[in-house]
């Protein structure tokens, strides 16, 4: 039903990520399958109607997704029947009456940054081989630049300039921005490639972090990284690498670090994005102030 297609205009076109695009071609099939029932048969995305759209909302609500969640899913219907519209496959879409549940405020989860620096600083956390040496790098990157996931795994080794002491990352939409590093991370980087070129690797990627045998190294590699160094040093249950973006942002905030060279910083679209921030910097004021002012109890 117009499904490849549409994954070709957001893959080739719009050039969303890898993990956009696999989003919207998995919250695409599961709607369908959805729609694959012996009472419900739909020949062509134009008898598609907002109340197949609200039954599988509802479907979901039994599955206790959250809201989040469903509203990323509708978010993608929305995009596909806009993009059916546009190519006049339909004549209306049917997601224009569709009403989303509302979402929670949520504050940012961040690790404490004393710990955190501690544990970097510590001589007895990472080996001295390639691989803790690796690590390292991983939690140094992405607490010392906050950038994502994604750019982290796209970095090369032509991206890094030492001599300028800056990172270039490609980010979402394909925008590329220049993060400066600080003087340990440029350190850290200069050891990491001397130990990265002497090491035998079955495989020789061009890719900045790479496995235990050369080859690129992949989400799930990282995620496991973030997660065990964050065990020693924190007991909250969200340990990722977005938690360190998180970290990154919060920390300039709270040492008066300007918010629009903030959101430059983490490649945010716009200064919205960047503003829940604020919101972690004032519950930390909250707490200040109740600690220490004689009236604040």
């Amino acid at each position: 039903m117009f499904l490849e297609q549409f994954i070709a205009y957001i893959k080739y076109e719009k050039r969303y990520s890898p993990h956009t695009v696999a989003a919207y071609e998995s919250d695409l099939t599961q709607f369908y399958q959805f729609l694959n029932h012996p009472d419900v048969i739909i020949a062509h995305p134009s008898e598609v109607t907002h109340h197949h759209i609200r039954n599988w909302m509802v479907e979901l609500m039994n599955q206790k997704l959250t809201s989040r969640s469903i509203n990323r899913k509708v978010a993608t219907l929305r995009k596909y029947f806009k993009f059916l519209l546009e190519n006049q496959h339909i004549t209306a879409s049917p997601t224009g009456r569709i009403q989303t549940p509302k979402i929670a405020k949520q504050l940012p989860v961040v690790v404490e940054e004393e710990k955190l620096s501690r544990m970097l600083d510590s001589d007895h956390v990472f080996e001295a081989d390639f691989k803790g040496v690796r690590n390292k790098l991983v939690i140094e990157l992405l607490f010392g630049t906050g950038m994502r996931l994604a750019e982290l795994l796209g970095i090369t080794e032509a991206d890094i300039d030492l001599y300028e002491g800056t990172v270039k990352v490609l980010g979402k939409r394909n925008k590329q921005r220049i993060i400066p590093l600080n003087r340990e991370l440029q350190q850290l980087l200069q050891h990491y490639l001397v130990l990265k070129k002497s090491e035998i690797f079955d495989n020789n990627s061009l890719k900045l972090i790479v496995t235990n045998k050369g080859a690129d190294a992949y989400a799930k590699m990282v995620y496991l990284i973030v997660h065990k160094y964050l065990n020693y040093i924190s007991t909250q249950d969200k340990k990722s690498p977005h938690v360190l973006r998180h970290t990154f942002a919060t920390s300039l905030l709270n040492k008066g670090a300007d918010l629009n060279a903030i959101k430059d910083l983490l490649g945010h679209a716009s200064l919205s994005a960047t503003q829940v921030y604020t919101h972690n910097s004032v519950e930390r004021l909250k707490s200040i102030y109740k600690q220490a002012h004689p009236k604040a109890n």
